[in-house]
């Protein structure tokens, strides 16, 4: 698993993949920011977040979108799939991979809020708790698009069905207005992302929303195992 994720990383800063993403992460959380913070004179940074979750829905893809597909692309999937890694280890070398970028670009809220704190004593567990379900949530998304590349051979559909599965999560909440079925409706809202995001961005740490997206996580996580798996034996 170490190797698959050294060879991530490597993959990633070595093409312009990690630079792009992160420039794109900073454009527009700094352009938040400033209207946020900055020009509303506040030390919140909840609607920074809250806004942030729509960026996130279509950078992630842009981020997954090679993992698997790019291998099926180029014949070199049939070695990593004879590789001595399980197909769990190669599973989580990916996924990792692709989470600690993520993380990286996240790090920015941590400056952020030290800008904060030259001016104003900034909310740290508000922050800190956000940040946390920030994570969360990408790992939840990163698993979703690592599975989308393994059912696909090309990078630009894996990246475009990738943002129209963001674009329909990121629109759950508003379905859930839309339905008029009292159960259908019920169900949108359990399954919406925004929903438990936005209890974090509050500074709500509830187990209930970390089990969520941990769940998430775990069952596209193991989507995944089983289409390598599938494919291996056939």
């Amino acid at each position: 698993m170490t190797a698959i994720f050294k060879r991530e990383m490597g993959a990633f800063f070595s093409s312009a993949t990690a630079y792009v993403v992160m420039a794109v992460f900073f454009f527009f959380s700094g352009i938040f920011f400033n209207f946020y913070v900055f020009s509303q004179n506040t030390t919140s940074l909840t609607y920074v977040f809250s806004s942030m979750f729509y960026i996130i829905m279509f950078i992630i893809p842009v981020i997954t979108m090679k993992s698997f597909a790019e291998e099926k692309k180029q014949k070199s999937d049939q070695a990593l799939l004879t590789s001595p890694c399980s197909l769990t280890e190669i599973v989580l070398g990916k996924f990792l991979g692709a989470f600690v970028l993520f993380a990286l670009c996240n790090l920015i809220f941590v400056i952020y809020a030290i800008v904060i704190s030259f001016f104003a004593q900034p909310q740290w567990s508000v922050i800190l708790c956000t940040l946390l379900g920030t994570l969360l949530l990408g790992g939840a998304m990163i698993a979703i698009n690592i599975f989308i590349s393994v059912l696909t051979e090309s990078q630009v559909v894996a990246a475009v069905l990738g943002m129209g599965a963001g674009l329909l999560i990121s629109m759950m909440a508003y379905f859930v207005s839309l339905v008029s079925v009292d159960w259908l409706s019920t169900a949108l809202e359990k399954i919406s992302f925004m929903n438990y995001y936005q209890n974090f961005t509050y500074g709500i740490l509830s187990i209930t929303d970390v089990v969520f997206f941990l769940s998430v996580t775990a069952l596209f996580l193991f989507f995944t195992v089983r289409a390598l798996e599938k494919r291996r034996w056939s």
